[in-house]
């Protein structure tokens, strides 16, 4: 479990695949130091575990459908990432509570504003949109984030100094890819209320909920 907020940032050393098992080697001094085998870290908001530690440098494995799911295949060496480790019970959670368990990926349509504070538009398939509201949270990149407003098609975010200077989101250009995590929460109302309605669970890859039944509820 994660909270959002970024520690450090990463640099990508190595990614490579080693069988169904796809290796990625990042350099962190911030936090490679502290790490232990088996520690769960958010790497740009994927939760992956420390298999290997070489001082400044530490490896994280992941699997055919984390790699699918994420943008990790486009990275190369050099690249950024944001790094958090998991959240300890009794910590404040300062940003929502993030699984490290990514829906999928949404790609950057402007980033609009002030010098010292941006707009971000991202667009994102239908079937995650429906879990993004305005003013609700989502996770881009590992990062906590509040939705401005949000369509069929996309949403935005707001990006104040801090954010911009302490993640990778700051660098984004117009057609990046982001790792997307939306809020678990709308994810469980969903399959509850879905099988309320129908009386019955909801089927996996399939959803037994609507709007208009979600309208009718009350909500």
């Amino acid at each position: 479990m994660f909270t959002g907020l970024v520690e450090a940032i990463g640099a990508v050393r190595d990614v490579r695949e080693t069988g169904e098992v796809f290796r990625l080697a990042v350099e962190c001094p911030e936090i490679a130091p502290d790490l232990v085998l088996g520690q769960s870290v958010s790497v740009s908001g994927a939760c992956l575990s420390v298999v290997a530690l070489r001082g400044s440098v530490f490896d994280v494995e992941m699997m055919p459908e984390t790699a699918a799911r994420t943008r990790f295949l486009s990275l190369t060496r050099g690249s950024r990432v944001n790094l958090e480790r998991a959240m300890r019970l009794g910590d404040r959670l300062d940003g929502h509570l993030v699984l490290g368990h990514v829906d999928g990926t949404a790609t950057l349509e402007s980033l609009t504003g002030p010098t010292r504070t941006k707009e971000a538009r991202f667009r994102a398939p239908g079937d995650l949109m429906r879990y993004i509201v305005a003013k609700g949270s989502v996770a881009l990149d590992g990062v906590s984030l509040t939705v401005i407003d949000a369509d069929a098609g996309g949403f935005s975010v707001g990006l104040i100094p801090t954010t911009l200077e302490s993640c990778t989101l700051g660098r984004l250009k117009t057609g990046d890819g982001v790792n997307l995590e939306t809020d678990i929460v709308g994810k469980y109302v969903e399959r509850l209320l879905g099988s309320r309605v129908t009386g019955r669970p909801e089927k996996a890859g399939g959803l037994s909920l609507t709007f208009d039944e979600l309208s009718s509820l009350g909500y």
